[in-house]
């Protein structure tokens, strides 16, 4: 059976349980969404903004980890390094171990390949949306040119690992947590799948290979290990990477251990049953947090959902799934006034941004309410706390399935 087929089976199932959904809960809205609408309400509402912002970073070269080299870092020109956010110099022990402060970013540690990979991350899916709304190659062209840089060309590309990433000064030991800065290749390996008939064949296969090492050394290393039983967002951000990219490599085997581990370990621990999150209310962020974590879990199901297994239904033993959690949390972004937790304690009114937890999820469940506050939060932030909580700005790439 062909993909595309595939997936219109697969829209079809969608829909009809969708819609059946929609006739059993309460308060049955007047308009179902079908699912179908998709690809076409998101290009509708996103053309302009897409295409000028493709148009723009045409004439935008790569630039890769090989830019910039911090004499901090005990690694090679091709090894990614940052520094962890919210680690302080110790005022009681000068030149001593940093402390932490949670929640509180220090603006003089390094971020060069941060802000690379980031700039990576916006440049390559709307580059590759405006392929997908346009058909110009041009767009592919432009896209692959990063590719290439990154994962590549042998002078610029980066090493598959993360083995220094967040260090902290002072700190010896493994810092896994390290591996939520890969969380925006996420969709850089959701736009290379667009890509598979628009760049050199074999340029294609080392970009995919390039994942496939990634995903080896998410799995089996001790840093990758460590960051899997992370407890908050931590542990969902590694889901979401292990599933993004072992799509684009085509590993079956962890995409099934992904929906199982969605199911079993992070609905279980993560989702209360008000549909609150209370790992992400516990930190000094409370607001933001919960906005993050949530749009990656309704990441995890837009991206693994299946209609044999579909994660938009599932609930944990207290009855809450993402559903509740989606739930939950609309109000205080339709009005941030009524969030009735602590504020965050930095960058508070900055949240939200265009929240894909609302666009996937008014989808998956025919709410319509979901879609309408979607279109009016603000796709393309521009302060740097909120683009780093805000991995996937191209839905069309979410909603429309590569061929």
């Amino acid at each position: 059976m062909s993909m595309n087929r595939r997936y219109f089976l697969s829209l079809a199932a969608a829909a009809t349980a969708s819609r059946a959904l929609a006739q059993l809960e309460p308060g049955n809205h007047s308009h179902v969404v079908d699912v179908f609408e998709g690809p076409t309400l998101v290009a509708a509402t996103d053309r302009t903004r897409i295409l000028k912002l493709a148009n723009s970073f045409l004439t935008q070269p790569p630039i890769t980890v090989t830019a910039a080299h911090s004499k901090r870092s005990p690694g090679g020109p091709h090894d990614y390094y940052s520094e962890g956010d919210y680690w302080w110099p110790d005022p009681k022990n000068p030149g001593g171990p940093y402390i932490r402060r949670d929640g509180e970013t220090n603006p003089d540690i390094f971020v060069a390949h941060r802000d690379a990979m980031r700039r990576l991350s916006i440049h390559v899916p709307a580059l590759v949306a405006a392929y997908v709304l346009t058909k110009n190659r041009k767009y592919a062209d432009h896209a692959a040119l990063h590719l290439r840089a990154w994962f590549v060309t042998p002078a610029t590309r980066m090493n598959p690992d993360l083995q220094y990433s967040q260090t902290v000064f002072g700190m010896k030991s493994l810092r896994g947590i390290g591996i939520i800065d890969t969380l925006h290749l996420v969709e850089v390996a959701r736009a290379a799948q667009f890509l598979d008939h628009a760049m050199p064949a074999a340029d294609y296969a080392t970009t995919k290979k390039w994942f496939a090492d990634y995903v080896t050394w998410l799995t089996t290393s001790p840093w990758g290990k460590a960051e899997r039983e992370e407890k908050n967002n931590h542990g969902a951000c590694w889901l979401l990477q292990v599933a993004a990219f072992s799509a684009l490599t085509q590993n079956a085997t962890q995409l099934d251990f992904c929906r199982d581990r969605f199911k079993t370990v992070l609905v279980p621990n993560q989702i209360a049953a008000d549909g609150s999150l209370p790992l992400e209310l516990a930190r000094t962020k409370p607001y933001s947090y919960s906005i993050f974590c949530l749009d990656v879990l309704a990441d995890l199901c837009q991206l693994l959902s299946m209609p044999a297994d579909n994660l938009w239904e599932f609930k944990g033993a207290n009855g809450a799934g993402i559903g509740a959690a989606i739930a939950f949390l609309y109000p205080y972004l339709k009005d941030k006034s009524k969030w009735p937790y602590p504020h965050d304690v930095q960058y508070f009114d900055d949240f939200p941004a265009r929240c894909p937890n609302l666009l996937f999820g008014g989808l998956a469940y025919n709410n319509p309410e979901y879609i309408a506050l979607w279109k009016t939060l603000d796709p393309d932030p521009k302060v740097e706390e909120v683009i780093r909580n805000f991995p996937v700005r191209q839905p069309l790439l979410w909603v429309q399935q590569p061929t």
